[in-house]
């Protein structure tokens, strides 16, 4: 199925215009299994009806978006004149800044993300031009575009060979630490604890993170017990794992660090027998 842009526009910075299509960079559905909502006594599904006063329920082709400019009175707005009024400036990203990537704290993204494409031949030379410079130079670019009838504050950065647009929050829709100084007390550590503490941190440090790895268990457990309700099997609990209690703060540091430390090995031990197996086969594949 051919890909569908959900935005066109351009990237300006200064003088230099990126003419770019915008791709959804999410699942639609995100792949999880949604539930929906039934009448308990019969099953039924609970539906919700957009009803008309006049007209009873009415069907989404007929429904257009419209503002109250008195009581009771409406003036029609559709996407046609939205988009007849969007000026040049309004279709375009204004890149404001270029920054160093540990200047946006993960709180500010609200979780849209969009990959960025030269919309035609002729954006292609400038697009590759300005993703090359802010990979090289190590930075992200923010600005301003207005998209979808409200103004948006967006970081832009290179992943792999795309540019990605990624929605960030304004000053104030964020909370601030400060409101929450009274919940966090200063409290006074032992420096036996912390130092167990960092030797925890240390232990599980990674310089990458496999993202392959962690899977969504809940959704294929929920489709297990789907499947098991449909087949009228009784769904039966998993066992739970068995801790042993931990004594105090200390105790719980101790055993975590020879957890990491076990299980470290483990992971490193597996590693290089996997570098061994390759090596060994390429040893009989030169043989």
């Amino acid at each position: 199925m051919a890909l569908r842009s959900s935005w066109r526009g351009f990237l300006r910075l200064s003088l230099v215009s990126v003419p770019v299509k915008a791709y959804n960079a999410v699942q639609s559905g995100e792949g999880r299994i949604h539930l929906n909502q039934l009448h308990a006594t019969c099953h039924r599904r609970i539906r919700y009806q957009k009803v008309c006063p006049e007209h009873g329920e009415v069907p989404a082709d007929e429904i257009v978006s419209g503002y109250e400019y008195a009581k009771d009175k409406y003036v029609v707005v559709d996407r046609d004149d939205l988009e007849r009024a969007r000026t040049p400036e309004e279709k375009a990203v204004a890149i404001e800044k270029f920054v160093k990537p540990e200047v946006i704290d993960p709180l500010w993204l609200d979780g849209r993300s969009y990959y960025l494409t030269p919309d035609g031949p002729v954006g292609q030379k400038p697009y590759a031009l300005l993703h090359a410079a802010m990979k090289q130079e190590g930075r992200y670019g923010v600005g301003q575009v207005a998209l979808s009838g409200r103004e948006e504050l967006v970081l832009l950065r290179t992943e792999g060979p795309l540019l990605m647009m990624a929605m960030l929050r304004f000053a104030s829709q964020v909370k601030s630490p400060e409101a929450f100084v009274d919940e966090t007390p200063q409290i006074e550590l032992r420096n036996d604890e912390l130092k167990l503490a960092r030797t925890l941190v240390r232990e599980t440090a990674a310089e990458r993170f496999d993202w392959e790895k962690y899977q969504d268990d809940y959704t294929e457990k929920l489709t297990e017990i789907i499947e098991a309700k449909v087949a009228g099997r009784e769904v039966v609990a998993s066992p739970a794992e068995a801790e042993a209690p931990v004594i105090n703060l200390m105790d719980a540091l101790k055993q975590s660090v020879a957890k990491a430390r076990t299980q470290g090995g483990r992971a490193a031990k597996s590693a290089s027998s996997g570098r061994r197996g390759s090596a060994s086969g390429r040893s009989r594949r030169r043989a």
